[in-house]
């Protein structure tokens, strides 16, 4: 019988497109493990030579949710004997036939569910064998409404992310000495916003020793960094703690981490400002190998506001949780996200975030215009701000934040940082191509820093090292720091990098 797929080859090739966020990412490496360990040939991202191409989907907001249209749109359009497009992900699990319907391009729409048999699925793809498309569901009705009974039920849940080493291999799709890991997943909480509770499902922490054998297989697979990540890291534990989150179930894990060989540092996001608990702040702003940074989703100042999106905090609370952290730790990094043209926001209410932003001096700041989302509550708030109005917002709020985190990026000049190397940029001159992350910026979206100095000390980087440097410039976000050695050679415990881990050196 012929090979019912479109090349001959030995293996059929699979490409993965992932669009959204960290945790999207993760769930990427675990479909790429599912497929290699079946024998597919996987790609990271479409190179136009895939049987197959997956696009993991995003739908955060209106402008993710084209993107991933456009995504699918795209896939396989390289491919002179046609790809193969299959979307999952985010919105694939959201709006399922909805958006099979809306979009024939693609062969299929799969959810969580289909994860753990990815591989047959795509059989079937290859094959021509027509499939269902998902169909949606409240996946918060899927576990028990009281968090301690979760942890029995989930066996029989899907659930992205959780079936990780050891029992699914994981396989990484770049060389990057920093690696996001799944902590959690699901959130219990109503925000007015927000939909990803109800596609995303109820919030399950993952088994402390799971996490630990990650970071472990992470370490030994060239990662120097971990990325914690969840929708609401601050909720850890309390589902497997019988003192809940309160217990410091997550302070008690950070510590495994930071012990683990080859690690350098580990950092959390995503971090709930209502649940925030002085022991975490200690645990984040203290401990050797833990990143002194506060990823705070405070999403505005004005406490009208924050009742309307069904959230906690005014900008005096907010102001005196981030004078905590700072008296813990005056280096500490603390960025957040917030929304601007929530509906009924008047003039009052925005003056009163610009008023948090300058007394807060944040070190980076996401702005986002509110829009309406599918099943949310705020969707039937009355008193909409009109489209051109929160676009001004949007960017009257930018300008402010960028100063905001400019200045404070330019008072750290002089200061001494810990950079964790991370490419080599053939692009800048030559004393300055090695560029890295400080602890107090988390990867991709909070500035980075360019090394520069002694070109012996220079040559012998590699990504994963974690170097001592003064900071001399700052340009924007962005900072120049001056290596003066590389720092440590025992662990994450004491920013150890006497060898270099990762690929990518020059």
């Amino acid at each position: 019988m012929a090979d019912p797929s479109p090349r001959a080859r030995e293996h059929p090739r699979v490409a993965l497109v992932t669009l959204g966020c960290a945790r999207n990412d993760v769930d990427s490496e675990e479909l790429a493990g599912r497929l290699a360990a079946e024998g597919w040939d996987v790609a990271p991202g479409d190179d136009g030579d895939a049987d197959v191409v997956v696009v993991n989907t995003c739908t955060f907001v209106e402008q993710a949710k084209k993107d991933s249209v456009d995504a699918v749109l795209a896939a396989g359009g390289g491919s002179a004997d046609g790809a193969k497009v299959v979307a999952v992900g985010c919105m694939a699990e959201r709006y399922g036939a909805e958006l099979a319907e809306a979009l024939p391009e693609a062969a299929a729409v799969l959810g969580f569910d289909h994860y753990g048999d990815l591989p047959a699925r795509l059989d079937d793809v290859l094959a021509g064998r027509p499939l269902a498309s998902h169909t949606p569901t409240d996946r918060r009705t899927l576990l028990p409404i009281s968090p301690v009974k979760r942890p029995e039920a989930v066996r029989d849940t899907s659930i992205p992310g959780h079936e990780w080493v050891p029992t699914v291999p994981r396989r990484r799709l770049d060389d990057a000495p920093v690696a996001p890991l799944k902590l959690a997943s699901g959130c219990d909480r109503r925000c007015s916003f927000c939909a990803i509770p109800s596609f995303r499902g109820a919030f399950v922490s993952r088994d402390p020793g799971d996490v630990v054998a990650e970071a472990a297989w992470l370490a030994d697979h060239g990662v120097a960094e971990v990325l914690l990540v969840s929708e609401n890291s601050t909720s850890y534990g309390k589902d497997i703690d019988a003192r809940g989150a309160a217990g410091g179930a997550l302070e008690r894990l950070l510590g495994e981490l930071t012990v683990v060989p080859g690690l350098r540092r580990v950092r959390v996001s995503y971090l709930q400002p209502a649940e925030v608990r002085p022991p975490l702040l200690r645990a984040i702003a203290t401990t050797p190998g833990v990143a002194s940074y506060f990823d705070l989703s405070f999403q505005h100042a004005s406490a009208p506001v924050l009742r309307r999106m069904r959230r906690f905090g005014s900008r005096e609370t907010f102001l005196a949780l981030c004078r905590e952290i700072r008296a813990l730790d005056p280096e500490a990094g603390i960025r957040s996200n917030v929304i601007v043209g929530f509906p009924g926001e008047t003039e009052e209410d925005l003056a009163e975030l610009e008023a948090f932003l300058a007394e807060a001096e944040l070190d980076a700041v996401g702005v986002f215009g509110y829009s309406d989302e599918d099943g949310t509550e705020a969707l039937g708030l009355p008193d909409k701000v009109d489209a051109g109005e929160v676009a001004a917002r949007v960017e009257r709020i930018t300008r402010l934040a960028e100063h905001v985190a400019e200045d404070r990026a330019a008072r750290r000049v002089g200061r001494t940082v810990e950079v964790l190397v991370e490419r080599w940029d053939a692009d800048e001159p030559d004393d300055e191509r090695w560029v890295g992350r400080a602890a107090h910026q988390g990867p991709d979206v909070d500035g980075e820093c360019r090394l520069v100095g002694d070109l012996t000390l220079l040559d012998g980087l590699a990504p994963g090292v974690v170097v001592t440097g003064r900071v001399v410039d700052a340009e924007g976000i962005d900072l120049v720091v001056e290596a003066l050695g590389v720092a440590g050679d025992g662990g994450a415990a004491d920013l150890a990098a006497g060898a270099p881990v990762g690929a990518g050196a020059r």
